[in-house]
């Protein structure tokens, strides 16, 4: 028997209307879609449809899309493309403490050529405060950077309302949404962003493609040179059969969009009742504003690690990592201010669209039996 999957936040699955989607262009359109021929033409229509399924699910433009490899390069390209051509209107920039590395790292980079970062701290929910992020602002701030929901608790941050603030400050917003796409409702109107990032593999589509709303009117610097591919702003043939699967991923996240979320929000609420059966366990992340997907659980005074170790059959993630003489919790629970006791036994349990009732209890007996056999050993 597999291992029960309740990992969903760190990838999904490739659904099988993605996969057939795809097939007919690794067996048979192989063509350049840069090229004018019948070959060419067929692989560029295919791009061409998927471009237009992929801008009906944020809702815009098809040509404020450009395709990439995945939610690391849209963010590069977003936070790196912006910063460098708009750096002459000032050169500092605000984020979250509880951003995804493929945000942290490329601001500590952009410090090291003088752009100046302000790394907002969270509430005990994870959520960021307007009111920070109002006191943050300066005159020559250029670009808000502060992700939709967090990968590792599932908060939703309040991304419209920083919108607004923006604007009236004339400051351009950027959104990683990766882990919110396809998880709940993303629509770049009412978000009111500029820059937004996804990932493919994050809404069953598959690995090493994703996608960067672009607002008309934006500017960004190249990140990657070369032929003008994708509008001249990103250089490299199309990988044309990911690029259909992301679009059939689109299409399909629309289609059954309130079913899924049901689906999960009942199995979250489901393994959380469970898991509330045992004594001195903590939920983190913010009930009101969550993904319907995640569930952060921390075990006091367990590792992380020894938990996972004896967990045969569940597929989860660690919140944090024990070693033998430290223990290194994630920037996510320390920003929350999540005591080290509970944090150093966290796991983050995602779920998705093919998760069942019976996974759910029966994961739940294991972990239970699993936090109860090593309260045992401890004394």
């Amino acid at each position: 028997m597999k291992p029960i999957y309740l990992d969903y936040n760190a990838t999904t699955p490739i659904a099988p209307e993605v996969a057939d989607a795809m097939l007919p262009y690794l067996k048979g359109f192989f063509g350049n879609p840069s090229s004018s021929h019948f070959y060419g033409r067929q692989s560029k229509e295919a791009v061409d449809k998927a471009r237009n399924q992929v801008a009906s699910l944020l809702n815009c433009n098809a040509g404020e899309l450009i395709f990439t490899s995945g939610g690391s390069e849209s963010n590069n390209y977003a936070l790196k493309g912006y910063a460098f051509a708009n750096q002459a209107k000032g050169k500092h920039i605000i984020t979250s403490s509880i951003e995804h590395p493929a945000i942290i790292e490329v601001c500590k980079f952009l410090e090291t050529e003088g752009f100046e970062v302000t790394y907002l701290p969270v509430d005990e929910t994870g959520r960021v405060k307007l009111s920070d992020v109002k006191k943050a602002i300066r005159k020559d701030t250029i670009l808000i950077s502060i992700m939709y929901a967090n990968n590792e608790v599932g908060t939703l941050q309040p991304i419209s309302e920083i919108s607004k603030l923006a604007k009236g400050n004339n400051i351009v917003v950027h959104s990683d949404c990766a882990q919110a796409v396809g998880k709940v409702p993303v629509n770049v109107q009412e978000l009111g962003v500029d820059l937004l990032s996804i990932a493919g593999h994050k809404l069953y589509g598959p690995k090493g493609i994703g996608a960067l709303y672009i607002r008309e009117g934006i500017k960004l610097q190249k990140l990657i040179h070369g032929a003008d591919h994708e509008r001249n702003l990103r250089a490299g043939t199309e990988n044309v059969l990911e690029i259909v699967g992301l679009g059939r991923a689109a299409e399909l996240a629309m289609e059954d969009e309130d079913i899924r979320m049901r689906h999960e929000k009942n199995l979250i609420k489901r393994l959380r009742n469970n898991l509330a059966q045992l004594s001195d366990v903590q939920f983190n992340g913010n009930s009101d504003f969550c993904l319907p997907n995640t569930l952060s659980a921390s075990f006091k005074n367990l590792h992380v690690n020894e938990i996972l170790k004896r967990m045969k059959n569940v597929a989860a993630s660690a919140g944090a990592a024990c070693h033998t003489d430290s223990i290194s919790v994630l920037a996510t629970l320390e920003a929350m201010h999540v005591p080290i006791e509970y944090a150093m036994g966290t796991i983050r349990f995602s779920v998705g669209r093919f998760t069942t009732k019976t996974e759910i209890d029966l994961a739940s007996n294991e972990i239970i039996e699993v936090v109860k056999s090593l309260r045992r050993d401890a004394k």
